[in-house]
């Protein structure tokens, strides 16, 4: 057998009672069976685990030159289709969760809990919306009394439906609510812990382990209740909430999320509890992938089969938070992982059933139909941290009478279809194509749409759609247009969109020489047919699969596609073009585009978003899409939001106080703001937002900068004013654009 040791400069893995775990360091780890895979172009550790026998994990950085080795050996079932995750069932009351039972639904009410009668009264119209669990905030001891009342009220009026109770700071709270509730959520970062003070402590490996033996102390009685009770239990990781303990020896990333439940995970498991379930959220979409992943690829490792809950915590309200939560969620559901979610919204509870549900049924639909391509071979894609692929951008060519640079966007383009009709009234196109206006002439601005599709040209003699069509052209925005089109009615200075069956008879060839082209493709072409793409000079693909296809995956055919770009070192731009059909409700849309292109992009695959419903208007496609971008953390054209979605420990009205500082604090791309109701999940859940407005007691509100508290206990009347105040003294302030 050969072997191998990594050097002290390694982050990796350290080997305990359970088998591998995650670890920041250490002198030397012994690595057994090293080889170098023969379709790896750079070298693996492999690392067998002596208690799972022939199990074995293949380690790789985490990117190229990364000091962290992450586990390439699987983080889901099948790269190439949908394929549930096989787990274990966790019973929560009379409800089934795991890969045999339908995906559950659940959200959190935002009562105060000691008011039982608004609380069961708010429980019952989540229920009667659908809803298989519901979570209550349960603070202290008051609230945990007020929880036998409310469980019994329920029973009276039969509604039986599964009540969980959200924990943090109180473990003498959870072993009182554990009589009565069906499930407790613990908060691995601050149930045994302190509050994290972004401190950097120092541990020594004494040090650490004592820290160990307090959380079991202190855990364990909740532990054995639950067991006595036959309750569930959720270990529900929170981004921004990390214990400064596991901060400071994994850091605020998804690797300490993942100890940190962990660490809860094999007390259960020392005390011979499994009916428990994991979550890794965050309000960062690219951040929660990760974190699920690596979660689940440790437990491929370790042979562990729990259950997961999904969701991207403090979301937002409206658009903005249901496309944040399909591009995460539906990211992980487009890999068989899953079987709980939650739609966290700064609204009414019972209104994030719906696009819960429809998230539901996309996740159930992929793996009942184990949509996919077929099995291809995957070595590029970087699982564990985002890693952008970034195609070539246009680049101008001598004679070329138009700039066509500005076709495409460096941090993500955006591209929206365009019917003839819309081309009668230029002004009104040129607006909701973002462009600004200067005596009627377009220019663009910060969030212009950077092409358009028109899949048919006006007639030659149309001089007045044909001037309109001329005038975005000169300000180097793209205008595509079909072969048969451009052969018959060419439009100069044209971006020719093509297929692969038009690029093999060579039909593009009656073009005039030096013509750009956009390529269509789908993916799951044989990669013969797709060898052509080497021999001409593309200015962009669009990968494009029919929404009705009933056994192909979007997901699956577009890593297919980047897998051959890498492999023949091929820089093409890749728009993720996604049509949908006449009628289709608008939250399928969002979460349709979120769940399918936002799969790709948080993997940095793509380099854009052609959003294409003929019955929508151009400005709900065009704000989907830049949201969509900013999402993924691509192309940044407004003010990002970090809004919780309230719940018993609010401390004002944040869906009012939210709409109220969105009002006047839209217009600062850039700028990231954090709405709290309190501070229960942070600071360290506003670790991406500038600003901070969150609630420190009733009427009052501490303002943050990053991390740090600078102002507390302002009257909330003021407190907006004070916000901009805030933003205005780091010079971060601009004043909102006036109308021409």
């Amino acid at each position: 057998m050969a072997t191998g040791t990594v050097p002290a400069s390694f982050s990796g893995f350290k080997t305990t009672d359970n088998g591998l775990s995650f670890t920041k360091s250490v002198n030397f780890m012994k690595v057994s069976d090293l080889r170098r895979p023969k379709y790896l172009r750079t070298k693996v550790l492999v690392i067998r685990n002596s208690n799972l026998g022939p199990e074995i994990a293949e380690m790789q950085p985490a990117s190229e030159g990364s000091p962290l080795l992450v586990p390439r050996q699987k983080y889901c079932e099948s790269v190439d289709k949908t394929v549930r995750r096989k787990t274990r069932t966790v019973m929560v009351g009379n409800v089934a969760l795991g890969s045999e039972h339908p995906i559950r639904i659940q959200t959190m009410t935002t009562t105060d809990t000691k008011d039982v009668a608004a609380t069961v009264e708010q429980v019952m119209r989540i229920a009667d919306k659908g809803a298989d669990i519901v979570r209550i905030t349960v603070q202290g001891r008051k609230e945990a009394d007020a929880c036998f009342d409310i469980k019994n009220t329920l029973v009276q009026k039969n509604y039986n439906i599964p009540l969980v109770a959200d924990i943090h700071f109180a473990p003498a709270v959870a072993l009182r609510v554990a009589e009565c509730f069906d499930k407790i959520r613990v908060n691995p970062g601050n149930f045994a812990d302190r509050r994290a003070q972004f401190e950097k402590l120092e541990y020594t490996e004494e040090d650490y382990q004592k820290e160990l033996e307090h959380i079991e102390k202190v855990f364990t009685p909740l532990v054995e209740k639950c067991k006595k009770y036959g309750r569930a239990m959720r270990i529900g990781t929170n981004h921004g909430s990390l214990s400064d303990r596991i901060m400071s020896y994994y850091g605020d990333s998804p690797r300490g999320m993942v100890e940190s439940a962990f660490e809860f995970a094999r007390i259960c498991r020392k005390l011979d509890y499994h009916n428990f379930v994991f979550s890794m959220k965050a309000s960062n979409p690219v951040i929660m992938v990760q974190a699920y992943r690596l979660l689940v690829a440790e437990m491929y490792i370790q042979g562990w089969d729990y259950p997961l809950h999904l969701g991207v915590t403090e979301a937002g309200e409206g658009e903005d938070g249901r496309m944040k939560s399909a591009i995460g969620i539906g990211t992980l559901l487009q890999d068989g992982l899953g079987d709980t979610i939650r739609v966290s919204l700064t609204e009414p509870p019972e209104e994030e059933i719906d696009p819960c549900r429809r998230l539901a049924n996309l996740g159930m639909k992929a793996s009942d139909l184990q949509l996919g391509v077929a099995p291809f071979e995957e070595k590029h894609r970087h699982y564990f941290d985002f890693q952008r692929r970034t195609g070539q951008l246009p680049v101008q060519k001598e004679g070329e009478e138009v700039d066509y640079r500005g076709v495409l966007h460096r941090d993500g383009s955006v591209l929206i279809s365009v019917s003839l009709d819309q081309l009668k009234s230029p002004e009104i196109l040129y607006k909701s194509l973002a462009t600004k206006l200067v005596v009627g002439m377009p220019f663009k601005d910060l969030a212009t749409v950077d092409s358009i599709l028109l899949r048919e040209l006006p007639p030659v003699e149309d001089s007045k759609a044909r001037l309109a069509l001329k005038r975005l052209i000169d300000i180097s925005m793209g205008v595509l247009t079909p072969l048969s089109e451009q052969l018959t009615k060419p439009l100069p200075n044209a971006v020719v969109l093509v297929n692969l069956k038009e690029l093999a008879t060579g039909a593009y060839k009656l073009l005039p020489e030096g013509t750009r082209l956009a390529v269509s493709v789908r993916g799951d072409e044989p990669y013969g047919d797709l060898d052509i793409l080497k021999e001409i000079d593309a200015t962009m693909l669009l990968h494009n699969i029919s929404y009705d296809e009933d056994k192909l995956s979007r997901v699956h055919a577009a890593r297919r596609l980047f897998e051959y770009l890498e492999d023949n070192a091929l820089n093409l731009p890749v728009i993720h073009h996604l049509e949908f059909p006449q009628g289709i409700h608008r939250d399928d849309l969002v979460i349709g585009a979120g769940s399918a292109a936002g799969a790709l992009l948080v993997d940095g695959l793509g380099d854009g978003i052609l959003l294409e419903a003929r019955d929508q208007d151009v400005d709900f496609l065009r704000n989907t899409s830049f949201n969509l971008l900013q999402g993924c953390r691509m192309r940044n054209t407004k003010t990002e939001y970090v809004s919780c979605p309230s719940c018993g420990r609010t401390l004002f009205d944040l869906q009012e106080i939210s709409a109220e500082i969105r009002e006047k604090t839209l217009h600062l791309p850039g700028v990231s703001i954090a709405i709290m109701g309190c501070i229960v999940n942070g600071p360290g859940e506003m670790a991406d937002a500038d600003f901070g407005y969150v609630g420190g007691a009733p009427g009052k509100i501490d303002l943050y900068v990053g991390k740090t508290v600078v102002k507390r206990g302002i009257d909330m009347d003021y407190a907006t004013d004070a916000l901009i105040q805030l933003i205005k003294d780091h010079g971060r302030w601009v004043e909102p654009p006036t109308e021409e």
